[in-house]
């Protein structure tokens, strides 16, 4: 089986988005100028949300608070104002429209994109590294930001490539190919350095003896699948060697289909272990939805907004396998899904749906996969239990807890 798609790929990131917009509309240059990104009437315990190139090349965290920050240095103090990081952020996907159709560019994040441009290299009669120069040059001129860009022939390839490269690089461009693989991405070391494979995933390949990315093929894909389950085994062995089917088409596709979505705003910040409660009770919630609506689900996504002081999110989903409405096996993806992505930041609201929605019936079982007649058994009788005395009449030890929420089912937002 062939595993590699030879694409043209470049991952551009904004360096120090929100600081550098901030030195520019004030005529500063973020290379030269010591500032932040905070709300500094919220006192020394605030946020810091982004620090300027200048300050970053001091080796001072964007993400700390405001006491750590050094007292010898004259900081500028810039309260966050999203109105100007949104527009700044459109002029540069403009730019990317100037040299790109829409449906090529995927948008990451609000300072990060993803670009295929293999049908243009022809046109342009350029090299991929050259049209990322021109393109990072027109950004430069028209915005005054300074860009960074990876390139690889798959999405993973060329985010890794501008995280541990480009970064740092002189012209900030780097470029890996399925060459680089054995020589550069085995060798990265922790685990986490690489997109995608978040602390706790790194912690239980620690304990299998896996230290090194390349070490990860000690072991069989099998035995990652047989491990970690199909989603997040397949995944932690595809990264390891490089290899990533998704393309920046299907990026962009979004679902037209029925789903079952829920939100919730949190009342305070949460730290990461606890959110991962309110991830378990909602998960459970929308499983019961699928079950008492005779569904399956074949798609799941999540989204994760962190406190207001930081400005920040992520969102990922994935694709099943196989259609399941089983509470235990869908957590497990959507904790991956949580792991593979959330920073030690407070969080402030999550989401999650279901889609893909399919009639419940005879469902194929992968070969990995045990027979899950007694665990479907067993929810049927607690939905029964649920149906007859109160949706909170049969809970888990956890959601005693004071993180949860489960028996304040007012704190649940727009459940479709």
């Amino acid at each position: 089986m062939n595993y590699y798609h030879d694409r043209n790929i470049l991952s551009i990131d904004i360096k120090s988005f929100f600081a550098s917009a901030e030195c520019i509309n004030r005529g500063l240059d973020p290379f030269k100028v010591a500032l932040v990104v905070a709300d500094k009437e919220r006192g020394d315990g605030a946020m810091c949300i982004a620090a300027s190139p200048y300050l970053r090349s001091l080796g001072i965290n964007s993400r700390c608070r405001l006491f750590e920050l050094p007292k010898n240095i004259d900081i500028i103090y810039a309260k966050p104002r999203m109105s100007l990081y949104t527009k700044v952020s459109n002029d540069v996907i403009d730019v990317y429209k100037e040299f790109v159709a829409e449906e090529d560019i995927h948008v990451y994040s609000i300072d990060e994109v993803f670009i295929d441009v293999t049908d243009y290299l022809n046109y342009y009669r350029k090299s991929d590294y050259e049209l990322a120069r021109d393109i990072m040059n027109r950004i430069k001129e028209k915005t005054g930001l300074t860009t960074t860009c990876g390139i690889g022939p798959n999405i993973l390839l060329s985010k890794v490539a501008l995280d541990l490269e480009a970064k740092s690089s002189k012209d900030f461009i780097a470029k890996w190919t399925y060459k680089d693989v054995e020589s550069k991405l085995w060798n990265i070391s922790p685990l986490s350095e690489l997109w995608g494979i978040g602390k706790n995933i790194e912690k239980k390949l620690n304990n299998l003896g896996i230290n090194k990315i390349g070490d990860i093929n000690n072991y069989s894909r099998d035995f990652y699948i047989k491990r970690f389950g199909n989603v997040a085994g397949n995944e932690i062995w595809c990264k390891a060697n490089g290899i990533d089917f998704v393309s920046v088409k299907d990026r962009n596709k979004k679902p037209k289909e029925k789903s079952f979505n829920m939100s919730q705003i949190l009342y305070r910040d949460y730290n990461t272990t606890e959110t991962l409660l309110i991830i378990k009770e909602m998960v459970d919630m929308l499983c019961k939805r699928l079950r008492d609506n005779n569904k399956y689900t074949r798609k799941v996504y999540l989204k994760i907004k962190y406190s207001r002081d930081l400005e920040k999110e992520f969102y990922d989903t994935m694709r099943l396998e196989h259609a399941s409405d089983n509470s235990r096996e869908l957590y497990e993806v959507i904790r991956y899904l949580y792991e593979k992505h959330v920073e030690a930041l407070p969080i402030r609201k999550v989401s999650i749906s279901f889609s893909s929605l399919e009639e419940r019936g005879a469902n194929q079982l992968s070969l990995f996969d045990k027979d899950d007649m007694k665990s479907n058994e067993y929810y049927k009788i607690i939905d029964d239990i649920k149906l007859k005395y109160g949706a909170i009449s049969l809970l888990k030890a956890s959601s005693l807890l004071e993180e949860s929420t489960i028996r304040n089912r007012e704190n649940f937002k727009n459940v479709i």
